[in-house]
C-alpha cells in the first residue's frame, strides 16, 4: 500500500480517538471501535515508518497479527529490505505495537470494560507513538 493511504488511514484513526474521548459518555461506550483502531493505527505507523525510510518492499503488508506472533522480528523482516534491528528506535515503536495488540482482544471481543483507565492508557501509548519525533512521524 502507498504511503499516502497509510496516512490517510492514520488521520481516520486519530479522528476516532478524538471522538471517543469528546463523548460525555465515555470510552467505553467506544471499547470496540476502539480496539480495532488503536490495532489498525499502529500498522499504519509502523508503515508510515518503513516507508519513509524507504525500506519497504514493494507490495508488503504489514498486518496487526504479527505483533503477536513469536516469530514476529522474521515477519517484520520479511516486508523490508533492511535488517529490523539496523532501524533507528526500532524497538521502542515495536514494544508500543506489541503492548497494543496483547491488549486488542480482551478490549475487542471482551465484556465491556468496568473501567476506563485501560482504554485511556492504550490511546496515550498510541498518540505517545505517533507523535514521537524519534520516529519521524508527523502530529497529522
Amino acid at each position: 500500500m502507498r504511503l499516502e493511504k497509510h496516512m490517510d488511514g492514520l488521520k481516520e484513526v486519530l479522528r476516532e480517538i478524538e471522538s471517543a474521548l469528546e463523548d460525555a459518555g465515555g470510552l467505553v461506550s467506544h471499547q470496540r471501535r476502539l480496539a480495532a483502531m488503536l490495532s489498525l493505527g499502529i500498522c499504519d505507523i509502523v508503515e508510515i515508518y518503513f516507508h519513509k525510510l524507504g525500506i519497504m518492499k514493494e507490495g508488503a503488508r504489514i498486518k496487526h497479527n504479527i505483533f503477536k506472533k513469536g516469530n514476529m522480528e522474521e515477519l517484520l523482516s520479511n516486508q523490508i529490505t533492511a535488517p529490523l534491528r539496523s532501524i533507528k528506535n526500532i524497538e521502542r515503536l515495536l514494544e508500543t505495537a506489541v503492548d497494543i495488540e496483547n491488549s486488542r482482544d480482551d478490549m475487542f471481543y471482551g465484556s465491556p470494560l468496568d473501567e476506563e483507565d485501560l482504554l485511556k492508557e492504550k490511546i496515550d501509548e498510541f498518540l505517545d507513538a505517533q507523535k514521537a519525533k524519534l520516529f519521524g512521524m508527523p502530529k497529522n
